[in-house]
Formats: structure tokens, sequence, C-alpha cells
């Protein structure tokens, strides 16, 4: 199927959120990754979300270019041709851009996107992150209503993160501490200044615990009740009592138990992110295949080595299947109570 319009997307995210599952968002840094990606999903009839970082972005333009926009576009459009050939919707996203960011990549990504929408074709992304949990709140929100309407125009979902993600992710960090779980008094601010759909789709990454990187189960302490009660405040508020008003995503689920996913899913999370494990799903069958051809992809002694075992495709297709299974995995565990087919 093409990749997904931004009327796919929308049901996409309306059917997660009915039926109480998350769809995972794999990252992705190159066209290997990418491929992995889609044959995950591919794999497990599933529907799914691509994205790329802004570290992402700049290493897949070339270690030589570094540039964001170039990097993203062309991994994009790279997804749009490639992702024809696959029987699943896939929507495209940006992860994590901070305000330093901004004006080298969510910006300028916003406006190509304004650009093809007027010229009659779909957005080139169906969704771009501002991630103002650096900043302070009133800041973090008054550039999401910029970033919003702009959005609005290219037929763009935005997602905004209000708190903090913990530990480290493209050079990014945060301690780990209390500012990890999002405030009520921030989840009704938000809605306050970004409204409730009204204005424009958005996705909310709110925090309760959740850390960027290697963690063994049970080492992060999640409190996925903050995100029951972040909804029931808004709710509240908006006079539709019982009503889940934001769409939720998980940030940071290394580490995590299948019952804390399970449970935040059941509080409104639509999307979860996950890299940490997919980087090593893909780098662990490279490492296998270092080891056990270890005189072939080295010449020894003024040998001259195995070609068959050193031309990158050998090694490639393992780490792509590897990655393919972990991703398959994860679109089980996020199915929860329920279903998450492509549709």
């Amino acid at each position: 199927m093409p990749i997904a319009t931004p009327e796919v997307y929308a049901e996409m995210l309306d059917r997660a959120k009915a039926n109480e599952f998350a769809f995972p968002a794999i990252n992705v840094t190159s066209s290997e990754t990418l491929n992995a990606a889609l044959r995950g999903f591919a794999e497990a009839e599933s529907d799914g979300i691509v994205q790329v970082s802004t570290g992402g972005a700049e290493f897949a333009s070339g270690t030589k270019v570094k540039d964001m926009v170039t990097g993203a576009t062309a991994l994009a459009e790279y997804a749009h041709v490639i992702a024809a050939k696959y029987p699943v919707n896939i929507a495209l996203h940006t992860d994590h851009c901070p305000k330093d960011k901004l004006d080298g990549f969510v910006r300028p990504l916003i406006a190509i996107s304004q650009e093809r929408v007027a010229a009659g074709k779909e957005p080139l992304f169906q969704s771009h992150m501002w991630d103002g949990s650096a900043i302070d709140l009133e800041e973090n929100l008054t550039i999401a209503a910029e970033l919003l309407d702009a959005a609005a125009k290219a037929k763009i979902i935005l997602e905004v993160e209000i708190g903090v993600v913990g530990g480290e992710e493209d050079g990014v960090a945060h301690e780990i501490n209390e500012k990890l779980y999002t405030a009520e008094g921030d989840f009704i601010r938000t809605v306050d200044v970004l409204g409730a759909g009204e204005r424009g789709r958005y996705l909310l990454a709110a925090t309760f615990g959740n850390v960027h990187g290697v963690y063994k189960p049970g080492n992060v302490k999640l409190r996925p009740d903050v995100l029951k009660r972040g909804q029931e405040v808004v709710a509240e508020k908006l006079g539709r009592p019982g009503e889940k008003p934001f769409e939720l995503v998980f940030h940071g689920g290394s580490g995590s138990l299948v019952e804390e996913i399970q449970e935040a899913v059941s509080y409104g999370v639509v999307k979860m992110n996950i890299d940490t494990d997919t980087q090593y799903a893909f780098t662990r069958p490279v490492v296998a295949h270092m080891f056990n051809n270890y005189d072939g992809v080295l010449k020894i002694d003024g040998e001259v080595g195995n070609k068959k075992a050193y031309d990158p495709r050998s090694y490639l297709k393992a780490a792509e299947q590897g990655m393919a299974a972990r991703i398959t995995q994860a679109c089980e565990q996020l199915r929860s109570t329920g279903r998450m087919l492509a549709g």
C-alpha cells in the first residue's frame, strides 16, 4: 500500500484508541533499517509507524553532508516508493526535535508538506514531534500552538511532549527524578492552549517515569496512573466524564514490564516508540556474522579473505531479519485487548 494518507493515518489512530491498542513507532536511520521496519510490520500483518530523529536524519544524509532535512526527505521519499510494495499502512513521523533544531528540521519539513498539499499532493510526513520538555511549559505550549497551526495547514498531526523523559537519546539527556511525572495541571494547561482537537489534531507525550536507553525489567519506575488521572481531570474540565480526551504516546519503553505497557495502553496510549531494542536486534546478527566468519571478513596474515563473507549484503540480510522479528514481536505485545491488524 502507499504511505498512509492523512485520512488513513487518522483512521489508524482512531482504531487504536477505540480498541485499546498501540502502534509501535520504529526509529530508522538508513534504507536497511527502514526495510527491516517495513518487513516487520508486514510479517505481523500490522499497520505501523516509522520515524526518524534529528540525529538519524543527519546520519541518513551521509556523514559528509550531515543535513537533517536532506536525510529525512531522502528516507521519506524512499519509504514512499518501497512501502507501496507491502500490504500494510505505514505512517511517517519525525521524533524528538528540541527548540534549537526546529528551524533546521521540523519547520522546513512542514513547509515541504505544505507545498505538496497546495499542489494537490499528499504531505511528505504524516506527523512531526516538537519536544519542548527542556523549556518552561508556557513557552513549550506557545511554540506548540504555532506549530499546530502550521501542521494543520499541511494535513499533518503534531506530537507534543509535556514532562521530561529521562536518560539520553541523540545527545539530549535528562536526569531521572520527579520531573519524569507530568503534573495534572500540565494536562489541563495543554488543553487550554492547544484545544481538544478543534485547532488541529495532536498527540501528547505525557511522562510517567519514562526513561530512554537500556534498562532491565523492573528498573524503570513507571506510574501509568499518571496518564489515567491526566485523562480524567481534562475529561472533567471538558464536561465529558468517562472519556479519554488525549491520544497519548509512550516514550522510553525499554525495561518496561509487559503489564505496565498494557496498563498505559488502556489509558489512551496509541503510539509507543521503540528504538533501543530494535537497534540491538539489528546489530546482534552482524556481530554473530563477524565472529563466525572472522577469517573471511579479515585479510589475516596477508591472505585475501572471503569476498562473500565481507560483502555487506551477507550480514545486512541477517540484520534486517533480526530487526524485523523484534518489530513483529512488539506488534504482538501492543495488540493488548484490541487488534492492530491492517485495515
